[in-house]
C-alpha cells in the first residue's frame, strides 16, 4: 500500500519547506500519548509527562487529536508558515464555530473510511451530528465523548483546546523548541536549496522515508498503509521537518489550502545527545545477568515474549518485566506483527555505549 504524491504542475513559489511549533507540538503530545509506540523517546517522555502532573487528564481527554490519524487542525493552512506558536494559536483562536467543526471533526472520528458530515449539518440534535457521534462512539468512549462536545459547542472546546496546548508549551514544549527550531531551520534552508536546482521530486524521494519516484512524471511513491494518489498542484506543498514525529510520515490533503507533508529528521532529535539519566539507566539494564542473557538471545532475530520464555526456562511474566525495563532503556524495541509482539535488540543504542559493550552481549 502506499500514497502517490504528483507533483506535476508546482512551480518554485508552491513548494514550502520550514518547520511548524504547533505540529511539532502535536508530535510530541502524540509521543506522549503513545509511548509504547516511540522506546526511543522514553526519557524525553517521562521527564515531560512529569513537568506538569495536573496535565494529564486534559492530554489524556483530547488524545483522538493526536493520536494515529492526526487532525489538520495542527498541520500549517497558509503560505509563508507562522513565526511561531503564538501566531499559529491565535489563528485558531480566531476559526470561526463551522471552520473549527470542519478541521477538527475528522481529527475526532480518526479515519477517513467514512465520511464525516459538513460542519454546517453538525449542529446539536440535528441526525447528521446523532449519526456522527454514534460513529465515534462505536470507534471508542473517548472519541465518543470528544464528538459529543465537539458538536455541542464547538468554541467551547476550541477555547478548552487552546488552554490545554498553551499548558503544555508552559510544562515542556517551549524549552524543548528552543532546541529543536534551530536544528530543523536549518535542514530546512538546505530542502530550499535542494529545491533551487533540482525536480520536486527527486528531492522528496531522497527527503522522505521509504519513498521513491514513481513514472511518469513528477510522481512520488511514499510506503504508507494507505492508498491514495494525491495531486498536489494547484496548491502548494508545505515540507514540515519534525525531530519528534519519527517513524511516521504524515500526509495531509484534506484541505483547500496546501497539501502538509510532515516527516522526521533523525539529526534534531536532541535523544542523540543521552543525559546522564539516560545513561544510567542503560549502564544499569546491563547490570542484571538474567537480562544481559536475555538480550543476546535478541541479537539475532526478533523473538516474541513466549519464546524467550521458552529460551531462558522462566515464566512469561519474569521475561515480560525484563523486557519492559530494556525497553525503558531504550535497549530493545518492540513491533507488533499480526497478534504478536516480537522484541529485538536495538545494536544501534548499544553501539553508541561502547565497542566493548556491544562485543560483551554479542559473545
Amino acid at each position: 500500500m502506499s500514497i502517490v504524491l504528483d507533483l506535476g504542475g508546482l512551480g518554485p513559489a508552491d513548494l514550502v519547506a520550514g518547520p511548524c511549533a504547533l505540529s511539532e507540538l502535536m508530535a510530541s503530545l502524540h509521543v506522549l500519548a503513545e509511548p509504547e509506540h516511540h522506546p526511543e523517546a522514553a526519557g524525553w517522555a517521562a521527564r515531560a509527562g512529569a513537568a506538569d502532573p495536573d496535565l494529564g487528564e486534559e492530554l489524556l481527554f483530547f488524545a483522538p487529536l493526536w493520536a494515529r490519524f492526526r487532525c489538520r487542525l495542527f498541520f500549517p493552512r497558509a503560505v509563508p508558515l507562522a513565526a511561531g506558536l503564538d501566531e499559529e494559536l491565535a489563528a485558531i483562536a480566531a476559526l470561526r464555530a463551522e471552520e473549527f467543526l470542519e478541521l477538527v471533526a475528522p481529527g475526532v472520528l480518526g479515519t477517513t473510511a467514512v465520511p464525516v458530515p459538513p460542519a454546517r449539518e453538525l449542529r446539536p440534535g440535528s441526525a447528521a451530528a446523532q449519526e456522527y457521534a454514534r460513529r465515534c462512539l462505536r470507534r471508542s468512549y473517548a472519541r465518543g465523548e470528544l464528538a459529543r462536545q465537539l458538536v455541542a459547542s464547538p468554541l467551547e472546546l476550541r477555547d478548552r483546546l487552546l488552554a490545554v496546548l498553551l499548558a503544555a508549551d508552559t510544562a515542556f514544549f517551549a524549552e524543548d523548541w528552543r532546541a529543536l527550531r534551530p536544528v530543523l531551520e536549518e535542514h530546512a534552508r538546505e530542502v530550499r536549496r535542494r529545491l533551487a536546482t533540482r525536480s520536486p521530486a527527486d528531492v522528496l524521494a531522497e527527503l522522505l522515508p521509504t519513498a521513491d519516484r514513481v513514472g511518469p512524471g513528477e510522481r512520488v511513491r511514499l510506503d504508507k498503509l494507505q492508498i491514495d494518489e494525491v495531486k498536489v498542484a494547484p496548491r502548494p506543498l508545505v515540507l514540515v521537518p519534525s525531530a519528534r514525529v519519527w517513524p511516521h510520515l504524515t500526509v495531509k490533503n484534506e484541505h483547500p489550502s496546501c497539501v502538509a507533508v510532515q516527516y522526521p529528521v533523525a539529526a534534531a532529535d536532541p535523544g542523540g545527545q543521552l543525559t546522564v539519566r539516560d545513561l544510567q539507566d542503560r549502564l544499569m539494564a546491563l547490570t542484571s545477568p538474567a537480562r544481559m542473557e536475555l538480550c543476546r538471545h535478541l541479537l539475532g532475530e526478533p523473538i516474541t515474549t513466549s519464546e524467550l520464555a521458552a529460551r531462558l526456562g522462566s515464566s512469561e511474566p519474569q521475561v515480560s518485566r525484563a523486557l519492559r525495563t530494556l525497553r525503558e532503556a531504550g535497549l530493545v524495541r518492540s513491533a507488533r506483527e499480526g497478534k504478536l509482539v516480537r522484541h529485538r535488540l536495538a545494536t544501534d543504542v548499544i553501539r553508541r555505549l561502547g565497542h566493548d559493550v556491544l562485543a560483551t552481549v554479542a559473545r
